[in-house]
């Protein structure tokens, strides 16, 4: 087993509803929400934060040199924790739907959404990234993903790596743009990875109505590793705030070690 987490880890979930391309007006909304999270270790916003999931918002793609890098920098460090949440980032000819994982001390770490939405033409105008991202954060190992990866248990799977006597990560993380339509899929998906990778995990979601007439429900979540809600939210604009106990996760490794007759394979790009 892998050594044992010794703080509990705050996470704030901001649940909002997005402005439909208005990278300015996102930007004060959602550090408004988030002036609410003080005392947190991390926040989470939703996919897409300063535009909803709109494949024109391409054309306004920032760099890791504009004004939505920066300003993640200045909330994680005013708030003394991580932020993170996605937007479009153009990198040289390309761009990606890139999640951001900010920290206070003005690192900025980056996962470019693996999965692009093929229903919704995502993948004719995105590139795909290529490589998970594990970040270590406050004794915890968390993996950050991107709405879509949620239905693709293999790129997700927690391997133990016996070596190093530790899980890839202790908690996964969805953002998501996920609309109402499949929102039974949303919450039984997230419980799903819960359960098959001994892991917690949060969820999510934007609420409110889209540029392209699009509702979305909310129900983001906090669920422990046997997929037992610890927070569920509405369909209304909302920051809560909950705490992940590192004992209960330890123990119920121990307890039922179904890591220890997991298949062995590897992930390719």
């Amino acid at each position: 087993m892998s050594a044992l987490i010794k703080n509990a880890l705050r996470v704030s979930l901001v649940q909002g509803a997005t402005r439909w391309h208005d990278p300015t007006g996102n930007r004060d909304y959602y550090a408004a929400l988030m002036s609410t999270a003080k005392g947190s270790d991390l926040i989470v916003l939703p996919e897409t934060f300063t535009s909803g999931f709109s494949n024109e918002a391409i054309h306004n793609a920032e760099t890791m040199d504009g004004p939505t890098v920066a300003w993640l920098r200045a909330q994680a460090k005013a708030l003394d924790a991580a932020v993170t949440g996605s937007v479009q980032l153009r990198v040289e000819e390309k761009v990606y739907n890139r999640l951001l994982f900010a920290t206070p001390d003005g690192n900025v770490r980056h996962y470019d959404k693996r999965h692009l939405f093929r229903y919704a033409g995502e993948h004719e105008r995105y590139a795909a990234g290529g490589a998970r991202l594990i970040v270590e954060w406050r004794g915890w190992r968390i993996c950050p993903l991107v709405c879509y990866d949620l239905r693709f248990p293999a790129w997700i799977r927690n391997r133990y790596d016996r070596t190093a006597a530790r899980f890839d990560y202790d908690l996964a993380i969805f953002v998501a743009n996920w609309p109402s339509a499949r929102r039974y899929a949303w919450s039984t998906l997230l419980r799903a990875r819960a359960i098959e990778n001994l892991s917690y995990c949060v969820g999510v979601n934007r609420v409110g109505v889209d540029g392209n007439a699009l509702p979305y429900s909310g129900d983001s979540v906090v669920l422990d590793f046997l997929g037992t809600p610890l927070v569920e939210l509405g369909a209304q604009e909302q920051v809560v705030t909950t705490a992940l106990d590192p004992l209960a996760l330890a123990a119920h490794r121990e307890h039922f070690p179904a890591w220890m007759d997991a298949d062995d394979f590897q992930l390719m790009p």
